[in-house]
């Protein structure tokens, strides 16, 4: 997991209440006597057949998404393709993903990104792009691809100053009508699946609003091992052992983690374990991590993947990565299964906020590519549950960060098929060490000694001291930009615990600064809040709990997503030069303002990334909180 920015950017404006709007338009591609082998490339016109639908997946005064679906409905591949419209209205292209759309006029040109220029028959793609307009937001009507007029009918649906509020899980058709859908502004998202069955039918199970509801946890063998093997060298310690019994994740951070290796279990092996006890009355809950974009974690070092951040790299994750793990997914041999997927932790958070660094916007164009993709790819099967990773309060905590998130977030969902329902929530905290909450600070503006305590070095104006106040926070912006108010928060509780004996037991009101009575009121032992590889007195702490605050809270269930005992990372050292500085226990991180702190690592050990940490897992257990 890579560090995370401190300081906080300019402040922007809190971005307005957005009314969404989905409308598609649908018109198909038909052959004509005037087709020439340059405009066709590979598709002959006797061969040719594709439609294109155009859907306003998402509307606000003065601005909108869209997204476009080119598919291949005729006998041979389309390899490279351009399509052209001309807007009815006042539309003007702002930003585009999965193609490069250029405008002239109200003439719009959209030329297809190398990952996605052919299209098999029977196959198709799709782009999207963000826009702004001032009078007349209509759905356009004409459209050409590589030359080719379309025909076919057009949407009679048309957006003015205030929409009509539809539907924002709305998808596409190809087909030769246009539908509009009017349902509520905060729509609940439904998802259906596409795969081997549909939710509710085909053999599966419905699709639920709360996989963790009514489910046991399927308990990860590997990890199992390992903590049983350290209870056993420490006496048969009993609180240790206790760890067992709990779920964590199955992380799928490198492509051979797949097929599984001699210390891991193949992702087939662990399905077929877990199906062997699951039944539609009884179904069993598995956490997988999907964790291997290219460039992953671009400003980092300890977990950097084995992709790199090119062309060829986003075609290496979609087809040697995601395309083999949805294939094993999509199987009813598993339809009693409730697949959790948390979805490339710390990959959309350098969207918002680390596009200064260049190997971050480099990657970024992949990241949101990639996991548009994977979401396309799961989403399709109906027993998988997306949760997109979304940072701590840390990172995307700050007013100015947290109202940049919605429209990263947005853009890779809303270039996927199905929209918001996609993804079914989000994570936080995910291998970090946030505290759900900190007991005595809860109010950011309190003043001590003439300044608010969120104006304390630790805090830094960051008004979410922890991760209860974070996701609410977040949550509200989300469901205000447009998501559906059914995607709710997982929060990863693995080491936030902050147990033993420097945990405060009360309120000490006698510190004078708001440095020393933060120092003095929280729980979270850090130096430094940025502070994130193998944290020095960390302890284990909430169990996973499905809906611990009740069914109205954001917070939908306490995880178990990093594995406690297992390192975030090494160091470089006279003996080996890989791993990362920030987990070295010599070493200091800044925060971007001039400030410097130490690391807060272990001192002692120099553990590689994903490895058993004996004494890490021994401390975790002895400051859990609660007690273990």
């Amino acid at each position: 997991m890579q560090p995370t920015p401190t300081s906080a950017p300019p402040p922007r404006t809190r971005a307005r209440r957005r009314i969404w709007l989905a409308i598609s338009a649908s018109v198909s591609l038909a052959a004509a006597t005037t087709l020439t082998p340059a405009l066709l490339n590979s598709a002959s016109a006797a061969s040719l057949g594709c439609s294109v639908s155009y859907t306003n997946q998402s509307e606000w005064s003065g601005g909108f998404v869209a997204n476009l679906v080119i598919s291949n409905t005729g006998s041979s591949a389309i390899n490279g393709w351009t399509l052209t419209f001309t807007f009815p209205g006042d539309q003007k292209v702002t930003n585009a993903w999965s193609a490069t759309v250029t405008q002239s006029g109200e003439n719009v040109t959209a030329v297809a990104a190398s990952y996605n220029a052919d299209i098999a028959a029977g196959s198709s793609t799709n782009f999207g792009f963000q826009g702004t307009w001032t009078t007349s937001d209509a759905i356009p009507t004409g459209f050409a691809v590589n030359g080719v007029a379309c025909g076919g009918s057009s949407s009679t649906g048309s957006a003015s100053a205030s929409p009509t509020t539809a539907s924002a899980s709305a998808t596409a058709t190809a087909s030769a009508s246009a539908t509009a859908t009017t349902t509520s502004a905060s729509p609940t998202a439904t998802a259906t699946g596409t795969g081997t069955g549909t939710g509710g039918t085909g053999g599966y199970p419905a699709h639920v609003a709360d996989p963790f509801t009514g489910a046991t946890r399927y308990l990860n063998p590997d990890y199992v091992a390992e903590v049983n093997a350290q209870a056993a060298a420490d006496g048969n310690n009993a609180a240790e052992a206790s760890v067992a019994q709990y779920q964590t994740a199955i992380w799928l951070d490198q492509i051979s983690r797949i097929a599984g290796d001699s210390t891991h279990t193949s992702l087939t092996t662990e399905l077929n374990d877990a199906a062997a006890t699951a039944t539609a009355a009884n179904p069993k809950v598995v956490e997988l991590v999907i964790y291997d974009l290219p460039g992953r974690d671009c400003a980092a070092l300890a977990s950097n993947g084995e992709i790199p951040a090119t062309a060829a790299g986003l075609t290496e994750y979609e087809s040697q990565y995601i395309d083999p793990i949805a294939s094993i997914l999509n199987n009813t041999a598993y339809e009693n299964l409730r697949i959790v997927a948390i979805i490339e932790p710390d990959s959309l958070p350098n969207a918002v906020t680390n596009q200064s660094k260049t190997a971050c916007a480099t990657a970024t164009p992949y990241y949101e590519s990639g996991i548009t993709y994977a979401l396309n790819k799961l989403h399709a099967i109906p027993n998988v549950y997306n949760y997109l990773d979304i940072a701590h309060s840390a990172w995307l905590g700050w007013p100015s960060n947290m109202s940049a998130t919605p429209a990263v977030y947005q853009k890779v969902v809303l270039g996927t098929t199905a929209g918001y329902a996609s993804i079914d929530g989000f994570i936080s905290d995910t291998a970090n060490y946030t505290p759900v909450q900190e007991p005595f600070l809860t109010n950011p503006t309190l003043s001590v000694g003439g300044q608010p305590v969120d104006s304390a070095t630790f805090y830094q104006y960051n008004p979410t001291f922890d991760e209860l106040t974070y996701d609410t926070d977040m949550y509200n912006t989300l469901v205000a930009a447009g998501f559906p108010a059914s995607d709710k928060f997982l929060i990863d509780t693995s080491r936030d615990g902050w147990g033993g004996p420097g945990r405060p037991t009360a309120l000490n009101s006698s510190p004078t600064t708001a440095d020393t009575y933060v120092a003095a009121n929280k729980i979270d032992e850090r130096p430094f809040r940025g502070d994130w590889c193998n944290q020095n007195n960390a302890g284990i702490g909430a169990r996973p709990t499905d809906e611990p605050f009740g069914t109205s809270s954001p917070i939908e269930a306490y995880v178990w997503i990093k594995p406690p005992g297992e390192s975030d990372g090494d160091y470089p050292t006279s003996t080996h030069t890989h791993g990362d500085p920030h987990c070295d226990p010599s070493g200091t991180n800044t925060d971007g303002n001039g400030g410097t702190y130490s690391t807060g690592s272990i001192p002692g050990y120099d553990v590689p990334a994903g490895q058993w940490y004996a004494y890490e897992f021994q401390m975790l257990v002895s400051n859990a909180y609660p007690a273990l």
